[in-house]
């Protein structure tokens, strides 16, 4: 198979949407062993080439990408106008994927796509107004026209299922991977005392006040740092004593602030996967999550659950966690490794070719 997989989120710094699409195209170039052409392809900013290339560094695939001053406006415009086709700018091909940044045309071959999450739909309050826009025509483009759609859990795959329409068979879940650079061996990093790591962009979902809440009934035997980027909305007060704002880090950094961690915490209101949950636990860290179910897979039967709206009940599970930390590490290593990139990618391989069936 030829496969025009779109990477248009690789244009900008890697969090939820760009680590999964980073991981899943490895892993599909390492199941597809040489047996199948994978070329990528974004109409991009006029940085994006170059952010790309970087995230795609040492995976084997042919890159096509277009610097354009307005892509977000193009990217729109070519999904809404449905031309030109894709096989104009990329040949032909056996297989399209395309990413959240648009819904490319295209004349023939199996049509695929991935759907992180349903949360523009669920809770617009949540998101902007151009995240609500730009997915929902997605959304409504996957349903009408993909022959397979990929989840990463089985809670979007049945969140997906019932609110979009479509059928079950047409949904293949693939959850998601730790990388490399996260594993137990490896510097860690020192704040100067015990501190609870948060992972997450600074949005209204992400839910860290409830750890700002629970770090002060905690008291200062522990610090609460947070490492995200700049997000939207109301923002958790982390202008506080006991309170370290890291913004965005390297993978490596986040390895080293992982693994000096006293506990990960990890309060989401809603997710699609959870990836930092895996991230956390391949680290050797316990790890505390929101009891939200959309958290379930991530989590499994290693991570402490607490109510995403009770900070009491969140100081009391980190407690817990430092109690019972040899037994959460070893469970949470034993669960990170259920999951591979390497399967991602047979997922994929298989979707699509039962799709041109």
């Amino acid at each position: 198979m030829r496969i025009a997989f779109d990477v248009s989120p690789l244009s900008h710094p890697l969090l939820g949407i760009g680590n999964y699409i980073q991981g899943s195209l490895g892993g599909l170039v390492e199941a597809a062993a040489g047996e199948h052409e994978v070329v990528v392809f974004a109409p991009t900013s006029v940085q994006g080439p170059d952010r790309i290339r970087a995230a795609l560094d040492g995976i084997d695939v042919e890159l096509r990408t277009w610097r354009l001053p307005f892509s977000h406006a193009v990217r729109t415009a070519w999904s809404s106008l449905g031309r030109p086709a894709a096989e104009r700018l990329l040949g032909a091909f056996d297989v399209l994927h395309f990413s959240d940044w648009m819904f490319p045309p295209q004349r023939a071959g199996v049509r695929a796509t991935t759907i992180h999450d349903l949360v523009p739909l669920h809770h617009p309050e949540w998101t902007t107004a151009r995240t609500r826009s730009m997915h929902g025509r997605k959304y409504r483009n996957a349903a009408e026209s993909c022959d397979v759609v990929f989840v990463n859990s089985a809670f979007t795959g049945r969140d997906v299922s019932a609110t979009l329409g479509i059928p079950a068979d047409r949904i293949r879940v693939a959850r998601p991977a730790p990388k490399p650079a996260f594993r137990p061996d490896g510097e860690k990093a020192d704040l100067g005392a015990p501190y609870v790591l948060t992972v997450a962009t600074l949005e209204p979902r992400k839910n860290l006040q409830v750890l700002v809440e629970a770090q002060r009934l905690l008291g200062q035997d522990l610090l609460l740092a947070a490492v995200g980027a700049e997000g939207w909305g109301e923002q958790p007060l982390l202008a506080a004593p006991g309170i370290r704002r890291l913004g965005y880090v390297s993978d490596a950094e986040l390895a080293r602030l992982y693994r000096g961690a006293a506990i990960v915490a990890y309060p989401s209101r809603f997710e699609g996967f959870g990836i930092p949950v895996i991230e956390a636990m391949a680290c050797g860290v316990p790890v505390v999550a929101s009891a939200h179910e959309s958290l379930d897979e991530a989590g499994g039967p290693a991570a402490l659950r607490a109510d995403p709206d009770d900070p009491e009940a969140w100081a009391a599970a980190i407690e817990q966690a430092r109690t019972e930390r040899v037994r959460l590490i070893a469970a949470g290593l034993e669960h990170e490794q259920t999951f591979s990139w390497r399967a991602v990618g047979e997922i994929f391989l298989q979707g699509y070719a039962e799709a041109a069936r």
